[in-house]
């Protein structure tokens, strides 16, 4: 058993049944209020989560999470946005910084035996939700939103703990509606991902209890003995663990999620398939609720680079605070503020004469080659940045090093290719759906042409 890997351990070892059975209560009680009182079910999902999180938790945990919820509700009314990202990240702040996150975690052990992940992972949602409320009730022109509906959207049990976050726009619009009707073949996609979802449980078992990814490269003594292509392997595995993990644990609350007739936010893009920083999430509710009041917001169409570098700071600002502030978090926000950055400064490079008048003079096949050789280095950027943080400064340096430095050229060049192709299919694979999503609206009008 891979003891490094806690947050599958927490997920299906210690609190199993427990999700299980209040998931299933949510899953049975949903539906018979979506069937009996279709225009109150978001009330009855608040009611639920809400009574759920109290009796998991305890009522100093309740108290707690409702006077975040109240504060923040209070500064929404006002509706100023500075003054809600002022309130929203003080109180952020007090639960990732000491000694203020220690005092509020003391105020809850003594009625539950309090693990961090439940006490943070509830209390960071919360605020986060609660910010989402406020900002959107600052854009709301007549009246306000009431403080019930806070309550309803932030006690949602499936999002409650783990997220993903669903923006209070999105979740408001789609629970209070009464048309609950199921689009062709609905239940059969759903029956199918969850059935795709616990074969992948399976599967990702056997690598817990066998391989080791997260373990192994915290021994740098048995890492340093393994050959470049294996560290290339390793340190690749590694996120695409991580990427795996995620798309589960996101997909089961999202298939519940889906039940409720709710469109939430999809499990985050497959490590393999991300060759440019903008794309790079492995939650996709946060970076939703970072893209839409932070990153978007300042940097608008993302083609002025001081409104680039502005947008990009402020959004990892956020998200060290969201992680948790540490040497490595700093690391992390760091190199992938640079990368986002780095893109549109090559970018707007290479737009200027005389490199647009050399790219049009080459033609798109080979213009499309050598962009595929700049997302390959790309590639490989984004996996040192995240091994980062998944694993350790020690094992990303080493990584670095004789990919880079020690392996150059042999081992460098050829994992580059090697990369270089995948991402070349990467980039079809996009084009192709491109070119069908650009068809689709087009069948319709094709089958009208057809039956006259």
């Amino acid at each position: 058993m891979d003891a490094a890997d806690f947050e599958w351990m927490m997920w299906f070892s210690t609190f199993r049944n427990h999700i299980l059975f209040a998931l299933t209560g949510h899953v049975i009680f949903a539906k018979i209020f979506s069937i009996v009182a279709p225009k109150h079910r978001s009330l009855i999902f608040g009611l639920y989560g809400a009574l759920a999180v109290l009796v998991t938790m305890g009522w100093t945990y309740m108290a707690l999470v409702l006077s975040h919820c109240l504060v923040l509700f209070s500064v929404a009314l006002i509706k100023r946005k500075w003054l809600v990202f002022a309130a929203g990240l003080t109180t952020l702040a007090s639960i990732k910084l000491e000694p203020y996150n220690s005092w509020q975690e003391a105020m809850v052990t003594g009625s539950f035996d309090l693990q961090d992940v439940l006490f943070y992972g509830g209390v960071g949602f919360s605020i986060m939700r609660c910010m989402s409320f406020a900002l959107e009730n600052c854009e709301r022109k007549e009246g306000s939103y009431s403080f019930c509906d806070l309550l309803k959207y932030n006690f949602y049990l499936p999002f409650f703990f783990f997220g993903p976050i669903m923006t209070f726009d999105r979740y408001h619009a789609q629970a209070t509606t009464t048309k609950l009707a199921r689009k062709d073949r609905e239940m059969w996609n759903i029956t199918s991902k969850a059935l795709l979802h616990l074969g992948v449980i399976l599967v990702v078992d056997v690598f817990f209890h066998y391989l080791y990814i997260l373990t192994i490269p915290s021994d740098l003594r048995l890492v340093g003995k393994l050959s470049d292509w294996c560290l290339a392997g390793l340190a690749y595995s590694n996120l695409v663990y991580d990427w795996i993990k995620a798309a589960v644990m996101f997909g089961v609350i999202n298939t519940v999620a889906t039940l409720d007739h709710l469109d939430p936010p999809q499990p985050p893009k497959c490590i393999t398939m991300l060759y440019v920083f903008s794309e790079t999430h492995f939650d996709r509710g946060i970076n939703d609720w970072l893209c839409k009041y932070v990153y978007d917001y300042i940097g608008g169409d993302h083609d002025k680079i001081f409104k680039e570098l502005l947008a990009t700071f402020c959004t990892f600002f956020i998200t060290t605070l969201w992680l948790g502030p540490c040497q490595l978090v700093y690391l992390w926000s760091f190199f992938n503020c640079f990368g986002l950055n780095f893109e549109l400064w090559v970018a707007k490079l290479f737009s200027l004469p005389p490199f647009s008048t050399i790219e049009r003079v080459l033609g798109e096949g080979m213009s499309r080659r050598i962009r595929g050789v700049f997302n390959a280095a790309n590639f490989w950027a984004i996996i040192l940045y995240n091994v980062l943080s998944l694993n350790s400064l020690e094992f990303a340096k080493l990584v670095g090093r004789r990919l880079i430095f020690k392996g150059f050229p042999l081992s460098t060049l050829s994992v580059l290719m090697v990369t270089y192709c995948g991402v070349q299919l990467v980039k079809e694979r996009e084009r192709q759906i491109a070119l069908q999503e650009e068809l689709e609206p087009e069948k319709p009008a094709d089958a009208k042409e057809k039956s006259e």
